[in-house]
């Protein structure tokens, strides 16, 4: 298990790379797995500050859904952080997937939140 953690690891930080050289100048849209639920947050880094974030254990979402793990789940989420980004005046972010694929849970949200008016 240490050595999937490490190659996790090494492909979150190749994507973080590959974010601060080509897009410093946006806001950083950081998604977070879990085998339960999913958590995304809007992320300042030159501040160092989270502008808005969203996940399935938010109130409005917690009723709604069945579980957290499954594609409606994100694609609930990523509707979520695009109205919560829109109303901070965010238009544009950097999709930061972390070291995972963009695929299933990862995909659904990316996409919800694109139609939601967000920009990446």
């Amino acid at each position: 298990m240490a050595k999937a953690n490490k190659l996790f690891e090494r492909r979150q930080n190749r994507v973080r790379a590959a974010l601060r050289q080509k897009a410093s100048d946006r806001p950083r849209l950081s998604v977070f797995r879990s085998s339960m639920h999913i958590y995304v947050q809007i992320i300042d880094d030159a501040q160092g500050t989270t502008l808005a974030a969203a996940s399935t254990l938010d109130k409005e979402l917690k009723g709604k859904l069945k579980t957290g793990a499954n594609l409606d789940a994100a694609k609930e989420v990523g509707k979520l952080i695009a109205a919560r980004a829109t109303a901070k005046g965010v238009k544009t972010v950097a999709f930061d997937r972390g070291g995972y694929k963009y695929h299933g849970r990862i995909k659904a949200l990316a996409d919800a939140a694109r139609e939601g008016g967000l920009a990446f």
